[in-house]
Formats: structure tokens, C-alpha cells, sequence
């Protein structure tokens, strides 16, 4: 189930091992994004072929920065 978490717990899940997740398109991603992110555009959040990259074993911290 989705939750707001603030910066202590995303860095205490990170150190368990969660998975960090940016969800901006490709392009993006590239010129921007938080060191160990996968690259997930959120068009794609939904198709069970693209969610494969992801380890259903380990939290997922899922994040987007939009400026305008």
C-alpha cells in the first residue's frame, strides 16, 4: 500500500535495501535523477512486463520530481 514517507525513512529503507524508483520519462531521468534510481516512467508503472525489473522481494521507494 502507497504511503508519503519522509527523508529518514527513505534513507533507513535504502540501507535495508529497498529498491529507489523515478517515475519522470527517459529523457528526464538522464539529465537528473538521485544516484541508484532505476528508471521507471510512470506510463509504464502499470504493465506487468515492465514491472519485471523489479525484485517483488524488496520495499519499493517510488519517487518523481516535477518542477512546474
Amino acid at each position: 500500500m502507497p504511503r508519503n514517507i519522509d527523508r529518514d525513512e527513505v534513507q533507513r529503507l535504502l540501507s535495508a535495501g529497498a529498491q529507489l524508483v523515478d517515475t519522470l520519462p527517459a529523457e528526464e531521468y538522464r539529465e537528473q535523477h538521485l544516484p541508484g534510481a532505476i528508471s521507471f516512467p510512470l506510463r509504464k508503472i502499470e504493465d506487468p512486463q515492465e514491472r519485471k525489473v523489479l525484485d517483488p522481494e524488496r520495499p519499493v521507494i517510488v519517487y518523481c520530481w516535477d518542477s512546474a
